[in-house]
């Protein structure tokens, strides 16, 4: 009984953090709320969009090209007679494969640099911090760009140009929480006992700095989504004919503003949803983790 008693309490007081940060976002941050609401309902269209598309994505019906919308096209039809209403949903399932891959392994890399740059410190933290900042000299879309021209297009090579700029920027921001932690107590006592120093960073200091890494992971998915979207109008993305918002962009902005403005406008209004979803929910969370904002 009593070691029942312990276990239920040990998971009462895990879960007693997230539920005041749940309780704070939905009181303080409404905003913030409907980010999450965004979110959820764009995982929920991509987790479940063989069964919620009317049509497939791929298949071309050049019978019913440039459909305007209407009762059997709800979001009309592109120039290739392609249903956009089944596109923009399984685009849902691209942009957060791209987002979650990039945004997880860009903010984890940056989470271990980070760390490590701030336990070692001296002219190791030094020389690898002028690294980063080489790194972050260039703008997210130029390096983005610079890297795809080296491996080429395609949904993984995407992942690679979009996470390499994300670790940096982490890293920096991981370091300036991972400095403080470096000094207390319990890390000296931790050399003392003969600690290995990857168990130290890996055990001891990273799960300190698990804030700033959820923030990051949060914002660099929403980054992730507009950057696909931006490589993809460009050509230099995912490529056909995998449904892509940025594609969908690349296919009707220009030709068809005019003619068929609904080829360009609905998948413009997706990814901005889902950024704007992303940042929102990010920005809330990084208020609702802060205990110096929470106090207030």
């Amino acid at each position: 009984m009593t070691a029942l008693a312990d276990t239920q309490i040990e998971g009462l007081a895990m879960r007693k953090p997230w539920y005041e940060v749940s309780k704070t976002l939905l009181r303080k941050y409404p905003l913030g709320a409907a980010g999450a609401l965004v979110v959820v309902v764009m995982i929920f269209l991509a987790v479940f969009a063989n069964f919620l598309s009317p049509y497939d994505p791929e298949s071309n019906d050049f019978e019913h090209m440039l459909t305007p919308p209407g009762l059997q096209y709800w979001l009309g039809t592109d120039q290739f007679g392609r249903d956009i209403l089944t596109r923009i949903i399984f685009g849902a399932r691209t942009a957060l494969f791209v987002g979650f891959s990039c945004a997880i392994i860009g903010a984890t890399v940056g989470l271990v640099f980070g760390v490590t740059s701030a336990y070692f410190g001296g002219r190791f933290d030094l020389i690898f911090q002028r690294i980063m900042d080489i790194f972050m000299a260039f703008p997210l879309i130029i390096m983005a760009l610079a890297v795809v021209s080296i491996f080429g297009t395609g949904t993984q090579n995407v992942i690679i140009a979009i996470t390499i700029p994300f670790i940096p920027r982490c890293a920096r921001v991981v370091r300036s929480s991972a400095l403080a932690i470096r000094e207390i107590p319990y890390v000296d006592a931790a050399r003392a006992l003969g600690f290995t120093h990857a168990r130290i960073i890996l055990r001891h200091m990273a799960p300190n700095v698990m804030a700033p890494y959820l923030i990051m992971l949060t914002a660099f998915v929403g980054q992730a989504i507009l950057l696909e979207a931006s490589l993809s109008y460009l050509g230099l993305g995912v490529q056909e004919p995998t449904p892509a918002w940025g594609l969908m962009l690349q296919g009707g902005a220009e030709e068809y503003a005019e003619s068929a403005p609904w080829v360009a406008v609905y998948p413009g209004i997706a990814i901005s949803l889902a950024v704007f979803g992303f940042n929102l929910f990010g920005d809330s969370l990084r208020d609702a983790l802060d205990p110096k904002l929470r106090s207030q």
